[in-house]
Order: C-alpha cells, then sequence, then structure tokens
C-alpha cells in the first residue's frame, strides 16, 4: 500500500494481481488497484480529470488521462472520502503506475494537482 498527500487531499492506492483475468504463458498480466482519496481541507474538492503513467518493464510506457475516474467526477466535502477500484494490464511480469488527478477547489474555482503514489503492478511468482 502507498500513501501521499498533496494540497490536503490524502491518496491511497494497493495493488493487487489478478490471475482469474490473465494469461501468464501468453505475457498477458491484468492488476487491479484500489484507490481511497480522501479530502482533509476545509472546503468541498471535485475530482475533474486524471493522468495516469504506466510502466512495463518489457514494453514501452503508456499515458492515459481523461475527465475523472471510472465515469466519476465525484465531489469530497470536508472530511470525507471516495474508494474506487479500476485496473491495467501489462505484457510483463513486472510494471509500476503513478500519476495526478486535478481537482477544483469548489470555493474559489481554482485547479489543483493532487499526485498519486507510485505503485507497483508485480506478478506474485517472479518476487519468490
Amino acid at each position: 500500500m502507498s500513501t501521499l498527500i498533496t494540497s490536503g487531499v490524502q491518496i491511497t492506492v494497493k495493488s493487487f494481481f489478478r490471475a482469474d483475468l490473465s494469461e501468464v504463458i501468453e505475457s498477458q498480466y491484468f492488476f487491479n488497484y484500489k484507490v481511497e482519496i480522501e479530502n482533509t481541507n476545509s472546503f468541498d474538492v471535485q475530482l475533474m480529470a486524471r493522468d495516469w503513467y504506466i510502466f512495463d518493464s518489457l514494453n514501452s510506457s503508456r499515458y492515459v488521462n481523461g475527465a475523472g475516474v471510472i465515469g466519476e467526477q465525484p465531489i469530497l466535502k470536508p472530511g470525507e472520502k471516495y474508494n474506487y477500484t479500476s485496473g491495467c494490464d501489462l505484457r510483463s511480469e513486472i510494471g509500476l503506475m503513478k500519476g495526478f488527478y486535478t481537482l477544483k477547489n469548489l470555493v474559489d474555482g481554482e485547479l489543483f494537482e493532487v499526485f498519486v503514489p507510485t505503485f507497483r503492478l508485480e506478478y506474485p511468482p517472479k518476487l519468490n
């Protein structure tokens, strides 16, 4: 599990390998990651966009961006948490992801970036 706080927003990420969605013999590895976003500010925020950098140890890196997360642009009041699960595929046994969210301060309308901690995507037998 990885945690990072930026501009009063705490991001915690945990990743796990999905054997049921992977084809190891064909070098297709699938991972899920659970993200918890907590607003520790004294004002409401809205998650507007995401930017991800996906590093695959044996293949080209990818950059993914878009509006919100899993089709949502949640609003978090002070002290509230938002959780979601998403996934990523790799062609190799080891990779990592990192990135940032763009949030909006709903009091003054300013946009700001909140960094997602770097987290590893690892095929468990590779670690032995």
